[in-house]
């Protein structure tokens, strides 16, 4: 994917470019900094181990107050460790770190600047992704639609990491927590990482059982209409434990 391979010509050399960044003012990690990495590179390492993303494709980014720390570009998850801790400011300046950001930072600062995002993950999941090449919208096809807000957009393609698959992106997710990359891959955002990630996951599992579904020879899935949607969406209101 050129996107990954990308990232890795990029990573290959990030920690020699690197060695200017300390020079150039970058400040040192906070303690909450880095106890967010740990739960971002622990959430990205799942990505891989979910079969979300194959080498260093996808990224994942959370908030920290000012700060967005996000996975760096081409360095495989399982070799992150405290010390590459990547930041960025909300106009993408770099503040933390000696690593490139990933390719697709203009995605994840769209997504901070215009929601109540904390945290986004970026697959290119294997059934989202080939749903993406087939419809311009995820059939509803299981109730959890409601849970990314609505029927799942498909944001129409554009060349990775460019400002106009950000600008794409942030038309598809109007209204939404989650939408569909023409043949990219997916993005969610949530109020935590587990939330951004329990929605990307549920995404790739609503495009598998579509496509399963829609794959029986003549044979066409039923579809929950849109005040089906509206009951589940209140119902989901006070769903989980209270207090």
């Amino acid at each position: 994917m050129a996107e990954q391979r990308q990232d890795q010509r990029d990573g290959r050399d990030a920690r020699e470019r690197g060695r200017d960044a300390r020079e150039a003012g970058r400040r040192d990690v906070l303690p909450e900094e880095a106890r967010a990495w740990e739960d971002l590179v622990a959430t990205a390492r799942r990505t891989v181990s979910d079969g979300l993303v194959v080498g260093t494709s996808g990224n994942v980014s959370v908030r920290v107050g000012d700060t967005v720390l996000v996975t760096p570009s081409g360095v495989p998850y399982d070799r992150l460790t405290p010390e590459d801790v990547t930041g960025v400011g909300l106009d993408g300046r770099q503040v933390l770190g000696t690593l490139v950001p990933t390719s697709e930072l203009p995605m994840h600062l769209a997504v901070f600047a215009t929601t109540d995002a904390r945290a986004v993950v970026h697959t290119h999941a294997v059934h989202a992704t080939a749903v993406s090449t087939l419809v311009t919208e995820l059939p509803t096809i299981h109730y959890m639609t409601a849970a990314l807000g609505g029927p799942v957009r498909v944001a129409p393609y554009a060349t990775y990491g460019s400002d106009e698959l950000a600008e794409n992106m942030l038309r598809a997710l109007a209204g939404r927590t989650g939408c569909l990359l023409q043949n990219h891959g997916t993005i969610t955002y949530g109020t935590t990482l587990d939330q951004a990630y329990d929605r990307t996951a549920q995404l790739e599992w609503m495009c598998r059982l579509w496509l399963t579904a829609s794959s029986v020879p003549g044979m066409s899935p039923s579809l929950l209409s849109g005040g089906q949607l509206a009951d589940v969406a209140e119902k989901l209101r006070g769903y989980g434990q209270r207090g």
